[in-house]
């Protein structure tokens, strides 16, 4: 009993806090980054995701790759890997494949 009231509150947190409309604003933005960057790789003016992976993936020895997130404003992939309980973030431009920014060792 004392375990379901607590995956109870638990699951109301986001709606107590008033996290979930701007969860809800945040995926809008990211269905536009998504739309913006199909258009682009449909012109050929930008690389798709699996370029920059294939580019960027094997020079990332030892990390484990989480995932990536795009910034349609300007056009920056940034992809994110874990590496001895470190978080590492890799900047690459989508239009070149070029990294432009790490942190994280």
């Amino acid at each position: 009993m004392k375990m379901l009231l607590i995956l109870a509150t638990l699951a109301a947190m986001p709606v107590l806090s008033g996290a979930a409309p701007m969860l809800a604003g945040g995926g809008d933005q990211r269905r536009g980054d998504q739309m913006s960057a199909f258009e682009a790789r449909k012109t050929g003016r930008q690389l798709s995701l699996r370029e920059i992976e294939g580019r960027v993936i094997p020079t990332m020895k030892g990390s484990q790759y989480l995932g990536s997130d795009y910034d349609s404003g300007s056009a920056i992939y940034t992809l994110k890997f874990l590496r001895d309980g470190t978080v590492i973030w890799v900047d690459v431009d989508g239009r070149t494949g070029q990294i432009v920014g790490r942190t994280g060792r």
